[in-house]
């Protein structure tokens, strides 16, 4: 975890309300654990301020973060069964039914009844509804992203290309126009990003949802339209297999034409890159379906969650103060301002950040497509994990060419992956 987070975990403090009039000798601590250090670490400092300033008694302890959405499951069933869970959670949107079906994250109905005023406070139905199981919420969504094309403008324009590609035919021919201008690597497509969201986006991009039910859908035809695609732009592109790291680095370093990613990276990409012109654009389409423009794409991002097994009522109201600071309309502006993600949160959205989107348009993308929005989908059963690994491993012959019968390939991770899906 980077040094200035510790920093800011060590001094973080905040209380809940007056309900919490004590001296500061009696403070409440809130362990809390999340993901992405590299997209959050920046957010979460922003926010203290203000949080430490209106609840002075609450101690906010960060654990070490969570390398990624899955790792983040995985540490939070671990710590179940050791007995040793944090207050609240950030969990990947698609992650959080399983650990409601476990019992491990709280239902918040009972602190959200007692909220006055909790729809004019920015959280509107079709947001609490990324978090609601059986009727109940169980989270509170925190960020929201869409996948987008992210350009190095200067290395276009050198080869004469001033519009961005709006599918992968034209993606594919920008690539060849960049390889011969002499860039060693003019594309990263994000295969490796978590929970297959890019597998998603593809077939999203068919209106075909990966899994239906207790189905799932690898070996329908748009199944095989998105692995030939991919592999399409693996090998025209000449791509080289970057982990996400070395690929956000290295586009942020000008060494890259085209970068297909989250949005969630764009404040990341901001800060770090090097002079030359950025600019982001939709996420292209396939050719020949929908006129080479997306049906459908995932919403990915996260939902901070209660999994306190504190006795103490007032731990569990100020884990609840937490969870509703960071995802209120001031909370969650910080998300936009210093991340790529877009806020759930309406106030954020419509009040606060009302003037920020038209001075940032390369975060105004994502917004543009949230008419295309559809669930990033879990695997469901035991094996929910085991499934996304096993796609994974398949999307990953592909981009390193080890793979080279793209059906062979498809017909391989079908039926794996059916193997594991619940009977």
């Amino acid at each position: 975890m980077k040094k200035t987070l510790i920093s800011a975990a060590v001094l973080a403090v905040a209380s809940v309300s007056s309900a919490f009039s004590g001296s500061h000798a009696d403070k409440v601590v809130v362990e809390f654990g999340y993901p992405y250090p590299h997209l959050f670490d920046v957010t979460y400092e922003a926010m203290m301020p203000s949080f430490k300033e209106k609840h002075p008694n609450i101690e906010i302890k960060f654990r070490a973060t969570y390398e990624s959405y899955e790792d983040g499951t995985n540490t939070i069933l671990r710590e179940a069964t050791s007995g040793n869970l944090p207050d609240v959670t950030m969990q990947g949107l698609n992650r959080q039914a399983i650990l409601v079906e476990k019992g491990i994250a709280k239902s918040l109905e009972p602190y959200i009844a007692k909220e006055s005023n909790f729809e004019k406070d920015g959280y509107h139905q079709a947001m609490l509804n990324l978090s609601k199981f059986d009727g109940n919420v169980h989270g509170l969504p925190f960020s929201i992203s869409l996948p987008v094309g992210y350009y190095n403008m200067d290395i276009l324009k050198e080869g004469g290309i001033n519009s961005l590609p709006t599918n992968w035919d034209e993606v594919i021919q920008a690539c060849k126009v960049m390889k011969s201008n002499g860039i060693k690597n003019p594309i990263f497509w994000g295969w490796n990003i978590t929970g297959n969201w890019f597998m998603q986006a593809m077939l999203w991009s068919q209106d075909k949802a990966i899994v239906d039910g207790n189905t799932i859908n690898l070996d329908s035809k748009e199944a095989t339209l998105a692995l030939k695609t991919m592999n399409r732009i693996f090998r025209e592109c000449e791509m080289q297999n970057l982990s996400w790291k070395e690929a956000l680095a290295s586009f942020a370093a000008g060494e890259i034409g085209m970068m297909y990613w989250s949005t969630s990276a764009l404040g990341t990409v901001e800060r770090t890159k090097g002079e030359f012109a950025l600019k982001t654009g939709p996420f292209p389409g396939i050719p020949g379906v929908n006129n080479g423009k997306p049906i459908g794409l995932p919403a990915g991002g996260n939902a901070a969650m209660m999994t306190s097994t504190s006795d103490d009522p007032k731990v569990r109201e100020a884990a609840w103060a937490w969870l509703k600071f960071i995802t209120s309309g001031e909370g969650a502006a910080e998300v936009a301002k210093t991340t790529g993600y877009m806020p759930p949160n309406k106030a954020a959205n419509e009040i606060i950040l009302a003037d920020f989107y038209k001075a940032n348009p390369n975060k105004q993308t994502a917004v543009d497509q949230l008419p295309l929005l559809r669930d990033w989908l879990a695997y469901p059963g035991e094996n929910g994990l085991a499934i996304t690994q096993v796609i994974y491993d398949g999307m990953e012959r592909l981009a390193t060419g080890e793979a080279t019968d793209v059906a062979e390939l498809q017909k391989e991770i079908a039926e794996e992956a059916g193997d594991l899906m619940p009977r």
